[in-house]
């Protein structure tokens, strides 16, 4: 009786270790997306928790007259969907600088923003982790950077996981 009672308590802790989170301490990669531009970010994942890590960005975007670069810190919660995926949302902000030159007008400034982050991921068997998001970001102080203070970021990601 003993034995079956010992079994069964293991079996079931195996069954809850297969459903928990699968956060790597860190990850490191590329985020590719569209926000005024196409650009790229150089990201970095830190896991704090089995639910909850910090990202950070640094990234680039241009447009026909426009370049941009910011940098990007998030807090984000992770729920795990099933056999590798997960989702998250999170909460940030960050600052950047933006230079417009065009028909030898040439401007430029410095902005504030706030932003959230919502996406799915697939963490493969081998470190690799693909991600998509969605990520508004409102702006502050923007010095003309933009005809309204809103901007949907859309981007893929890849990063590996150590």
């Amino acid at each position: 009786m003993k034995n079956l009672f010992l079994s069964a308590f293991m079996l079931l802790g195996l069954a809850f270790t297969v459903q928990a989170q699968d956060i790597s301490k860190n990850a490191l990669g590329l985020r590719l997306g569209d926000n005024d531009g196409f650009g790229g970010e150089i990201s970095y994942q830190r896991g704090l928790t089995s639910k909850n890590r910090l990202e950070f960005d640094l990234g680039w975007r241009n447009s026909n007259h426009v370049d941009a670069v910011k940098l990007t810190g998030l807090y984000q919660w992770v729920w795990n969907i099933d056999n590798g995926f997960n989702w998250y949302a999170g909460v940030g902000g960050g600052l950047g600088s933006w230079s417009y030159d065009h028909n030898n007008y040439k401007d430029d400034g410095t902005f504030l923003f706030a932003a959230g982050d919502i996406g799915i991921e697939y963490n493969f068997d081998v470190p690799i982790q693909l991600s998509l998001d969605f990520r508004p970001e409102l702006y502050f102080n923007s010095d003309d950077f933009r005809d309204d203070n809103f901007g949907p970021d859309i981007a893929l990601g890849i990063r590996y996981r150590f």
